[in-house]
C-alpha cells in the first residue's frame, strides 16, 4: 500500500480570474503529489494587480473555524504554508495553526511589496505583524523589497540590490529566520534566488533572465518548491528545478498576452510529473 500524500495547509487568498495565489497553488501541489488543503485569506473575483477593485467575498470566523474543525477530525498537515494576507489579524490565524500543528514544516512568503514599492491597500501594520510570523518560520521567500520592509532598510530601486548586496541581506535575515530564500534577484542576463542558512554557507541558484513580468509567478515558485521540499529535496534542489519551472512557463506563455492574467501554465503542469521527461 503506497504511503499517504503529504499534506499542506495553504493560507493564501484565492481569486477567481487570474493565475496567483491558490488558482495556482493547489493544481501545482497536486501534480506533485501533494494533498493541499486550501484555507482562503480572501476570496476575490480577481487578483489585485491592475484588474480593477475585485469583488470579496467575507468571513472573518471563517478562518478559526475551519482550523478548529481540522483539529478536530485529527488532519495532520505536513506543512503550512503562507502567503497573502488579506489584513494584519490574519497574521494571527496563520501563528494558530503554527501553534496547533507545531511540528509542521513552516513556511512564510511575507507578500508586501515588489519593485521598491509596498502593494497599495496594505496597511503599515502589516509590516510588523508579518515581521512576527516570520520569526516564528523554518522558512521565508521575500523578495528584495520585502527583505527590506521587514529589516528597516531604505527600500531598493525598480533594479533591485546588486547580488553581493542581497546576498548579504539574506545572510542578515537569518537573525530573523533560520533560512531564508530570496527570490527574483537581477543579475546580468540571470535572475537569482539566493539562499541562507542560520550558521552555514549560503547558496545561489541561477536561471535565464526572461524580461517578462507577470502576476502570480512567485505564488508558482512558492508551491513548486514547498512540493519539492516534501517530495525530500534539498533546499537548493528544490529551489533550482522551482526556478525551471517558473521559466518554462513564461515560455509556454505567448507574447502578447496579458501579463495581469498570469503565465499560461496548464500546459506545463506535467512536467510536475514524476516520471515528465526533461524539458530541453
Amino acid at each position: 500500500m503506497p504511503a499517504a500524500p503529504k499534506t499542506v495547509l495553504c493560507i493564501h487568498d484565492l481569486p477567481g480570474f487570474g493565475r496567483a495565489g491558490l488558482s495556482v497553488i493547489v493544481p501545482i501541489l497536486s501534480t506533485l503529489g501533494v494533498q493541499a488543503v486550501a484555507l482562503p485569506t480572501a476570496v476575490l473575483s480577481t487578483h489585485t494587480g491592475g484588474l480593477g477593485a475585485p469583488a470579496r467575498l467575507s468571513s472573518p470566523g471563517y478562518g478559526p473555524a475551519a482550523l478548529a474543525h481540522y483539529r478536530r477530525l485529527g488532519v495532520r498537515f505536513d506543512c503550512i504554508y503562507s502567503g497573502y494576507l488579506a489584513e494584519t489579524g490574519q497574521a494571527l490565524l496563520v501563528e494558530q495553526a503554527m501553534e496547533y500543528w507545531p511540528d509542521a514544516l513552516k513556511v512564510v512568503d511575507p507578500v508586501m511589496g515588489d519593485h521598491g514599492r509596498m502593494y497599495s491597500g496594505l496597511p503599515g501594520e502589516m509590516v510588523p505583524a508579518l515581521y512576527d510570523l516570520c520569526a516564528r518560520a523554518d522558512l521565508i521567500l521575500p523578495n528584495a523589497t520585502e527583505a527590506a520592509l521587514l529589516l528597516g532598510d531604505a527600500l531598493p530601486g525598480p533594479a533591485g540590490p546588486d547580488p553581493q548586496e542581497a546576498a548579504q541581506t539574506a545572510a542578515r535575515l537569518t537573525r530573523l529566520c533560520p533560512e531564508v530564500l530570496l527570490t527574483g534577484v537581477a543579475a546580468g542576463r540571470s535572475v537569482l534566488c539566493l539562499g541562507a542558512q542560520r550558521g552555514q554557507d549560503g547558496y545561489t541558484v541561477r536561471t535565464p533572465l526572461l524580461p517578462r513580468s507577470f502576476h502570480g509567478t512567485g505564488d508558482i515558485f512558492g508551491a513548486a518548491l514547498v512540493g519539492r521540499l516534501l517530495q525530500g529535496n534539498v533546499p537548493q534542489a528544490a529551489a533550482q528545478a522551482s526556478a525551471v519551472f517558473v521559466g518554462d512557463c513564461l515560455r509556454a506563455t505567448p507574447e502578447g498576452a496579458d501579463e495581469r492574467l498570469g503565465v499560461w501554465l496548464e500546459s506545463v503542469l506535467p512536467r510536475l510529473l514524476p516520471d515528465a521527461a526533461p524539458h530541453r
